[in-house]
């Protein structure tokens, strides 16, 4: 059997008295979308930055790819393939949609490594990030400034952006944050055509995006995993409709 993309073993955080993350176990498969659910405070938000290396675990082993990258800074593990969204838009607004791409595919390169600019690779990167913007529906901004683009837009930007590093592994911190139901139901599509590229660790409080989009979901509740398995039979999970998904899971 292929080992999963990413393996969370026993994950800890805690802020003095105050347990954030509370030994969690958590599988993300090769191309499989994991949504982390859970009510205000759980703890999604640590969970997701411990895994990206901005915060450091106290006990715990996280791996990629099966290699233990658990004491790598952030910039390591984008070498090793994992890129992140977050919770607020994060682009340059005013640069156009392709010059924010084009420094992400540029950023990428360096972290591969590739320090010295080949001839034409302006064009090189443009051409690249283009194509980016046509995978997320938004070829005719190209040279739009970001600041003007509205919020669907952004977020299907940051997207293009992030996935311009060709990931393994991207973490998408409530991508739906802010969003009206026609960009939201934009976002679904893309989210789903994007796991052709790359597993996805989904945090997110929509829960009809959630359970379109997930092969398994994992309920956290104070920092502690409550239930993990196919959406439907969490969405049934007695103690999960208790919890946190109430009147919304029936």
């Amino acid at each position: 059997m292929t080992a999963p993309l990413l393996q969370v073993r026993g994950l800890c955080k805690a802020y003095g008295a105050l347990i954030v993350t509370d030994a969690v176990d958590l599988d993300v498969a090769h191309g499989e979308i994991h949504a982390l659910i859970g009510p205000n405070g759980a703890g999604k938000t640590t969970f997701i930055a411990l895994v990206a290396g901005e915060v450091a675990p106290d006990r715990g082993r996280i791996l990629l790819g099966g290699a233990d990258v658990t004491r790598h800074a952030v910039h390591r593990r984008a070498q090793a393939g994992l890129a992140r969204s977050f919770q607020v838009t994060s682009v340059l607004p005013a640069f156009s949609a392709v010059e924010n791409v084009a420094l992400a595919v540029q950023a990428a390169a360096r972290r591969s490594f590739r320090l010295l600019p080949a001839p034409g690779s302006d064009r090189v990167r443009r051409a690249h990030a283009v194509e980016l913007l046509a995978q997320v529906g938004l070829a005719a901004k190209a040279d739009v400034p970001a600041g003007v683009l509205s919020h669907g837009e952004k977020r299907a930007l940051e997207l293009a952006m992030a996935l311009a590093g060709k990931p393994r592994l991207l973490l998408l911190d409530e991508p739906m944050a802010g969003a009206g139901p026609e960009e939201g139901r934009a976002m679904v599509e893309l989210i789903s055509a994007a796991r052709a590229q790359c597993g996805i660790l989904l945090v997110e409080h929509d829960m009809e995006a959630v359970f379109k989009l997930a092969d398994r979901v994992s309920v956290l509740v104070a920092g502690r995993l409550l239930a993990s398995g196919p959406p439907d039979a969490v969405r049934a999970d007695p103690a999960v409709q208790a919890a946190y998904l109430g009147e919304a899971a029936t």
